[in-house]
């Protein structure tokens, strides 16, 4: 008999029949209150039927017009949706299907452009599972262990966590930008540096947000040397944050930007915007594939957009989020082993720790197992996956955040109850 590799573990012992709105049920008829969104991909929640409806209708008339050899009236409605929403001067879209391979045509593109071969990562940075995209990931040994050699020219420097350093967040900005100084001075030339790349808020790093003064630095410095600043908006983009970019808490522009996971609400499309200047500079036949911008991939981000418009699911993201945010800090109050509650919008996590301050991985584990026993789906990250996180679909009410806040109070209270003993 064939089977799943035995490393596709997954994180429930959900069997999922359907999914609703911010629900899913299994074949057991259960229901259960879905704070992962696919990882942060189900943007308009489960199945929403104008997103079912423009899936459909695509399926029926197109479903494959490769894009180097056919052009189709989704992608060409894509573009124009997208230009009401991306940055001023980034008006140049090229299309793929993962977020690891958006990410090494952004990082591909700053090299060709440039002509420079070295790319800065911030400690703590997720960028994909695939060759290049691992090499600048650095929020965990297992997505980058086991393969190398890996690519070279990947330069690491520091991201301003607060937390892990036991700083306030004005003395760990000042400490990451010192530091990306020194390493322009001692490992990269900026002579040698086609581009830094980060995500405005850490994802599997531990749901640490940027701020203001690290981005503006950031930007100055890629102004000052002559280097790309890309944002990885592929989990912080489409209204994740509050925002509809996550740049946009921060008043950046980014040169390159990259974008994935909501932005069709589960189906698969990702893709990278640069201006039409910059874009031009990739060298020829070095942007296509044969999926991306698939043509029902691509209705349902037109439907995505429409619907994160038409309901104001942006405004939606920065209310709840205050709200679900108001609720973990209450429990985090209460609770010795809770670290740090942090996040953006619908983008938030709590972070456990032992009595010394130390990751506590296994009190982690535990409340988000008793999560699922409450009907709450949870999932970790963090370098040890010591933090709980919680990515709920735009569309969560304040019934949903109260009903998912109530879950957490309990699980937490299971998962913490006499760990001490332990």
């Amino acid at each position: 008999m064939t089977a799943l590799s035995p490393h596709l573990r997954q994180a429930t012992p959900v069997l999922a029949a359907r999914g609703e709105g911010v629900h899913l049920y299994g074949e057991d008829g259960r229901r259960y209150l879905d704070f992962t969104a696919g990882i942060g991909v189900t943007s308009t929640g489960h199945c929403h039927p104008k997103v079912v409806a423009a899936a459909q209708e695509q399926v029926g008339t197109l479903i494959h017009g490769q894009y180097t050899t056919v052009m189709h009236e989704p992608l060409r409605r894509l573009v124009d949706k997208l230009g009401e929403v991306l940055p001023a001067g980034l008006d140049s879209l090229f299309f793929t299907n993962s977020g690891s391979e958006a990410v090494e045509a952004a990082l591909r593109l700053a090299r060709q452009a440039t002509g420079r071969p070295n790319v800065l990562v911030c400690h703590g940075g997720f960028h994909g599972r695939t060759v290049a995209a691992a090499s600048m990931t650095t929020s965990g040994i297992r997505f980058r262990s086991g393969f190398s050699p890996l690519m070279s020219g990947v330069v690491v420097t520091p991201f301003p966590t607060p937390f892990r350093y036991g700083w306030d967040e004005e003395t760990a900005t000042r400490f990451a930008l010192k530091e990306l100084d020194y390493t322009l001075q001692t490992i990269s030339s900026p002579a040698d540096t086609a581009a830094i790349i980060v995500e405005p808020v850490l994802g599997e790093g531990g749901y640490v947000p940027a701020n203001r003064a690290f981005i503006e630095g950031l930007r100055e410095r890629a102004d000052r040397h002559g280097f790309l600043l890309i944002f990885d908006e592929v989990q912080t983009g489409v209204g994740r944050t509050g925002r509809f970019w996550g740049h946009d808490h921060f008043g950046v522009t980014p040169d390159i930007l990259v974008t994935a996971k909501g932005l069709a609400s589960g189906f698969p499309l990702s893709g990278i915007a640069a201006s039409e200047e910059l874009m031009a500079k990739a060298w020829p036949g070095s942007q296509g594939g044969t999926y991306g911008a698939n043509a029902v991939a691509c209705a349902a981000a037109c439907a995505t957009l429409d619907v994160v418009r038409d309901e104001k699911l942006v405004e939606n993201a920065e209310a709840m989020g205050k709200r679900l945010r108001h609720g973990l800090e209450a429990v985090a109050d209460r609770t010795p082993g809770i670290g740090d509650v942090r996040g953006l919008g619908l983008m938030l996590a709590t972070e456990f720790v032992t009595e010394d301050g130390s990751p506590d991985p296994e009190t982690a584990a535990r409340v988000q197992r008793a999560a699922i026993d409450e009907g709450l789906l949870l999932l970790l990250c963090g370098a040890s996956n010591q933090v709980v996180r919680m990515i709920p679909a735009l569309v969560i009410d304040e019934a949903g955040v109260d009903e998912g806040l109530q879950a957490w109070t309990n699980a937490v209270e299971a998962g913490t109850s006499g760990a001490a003993d332990r």
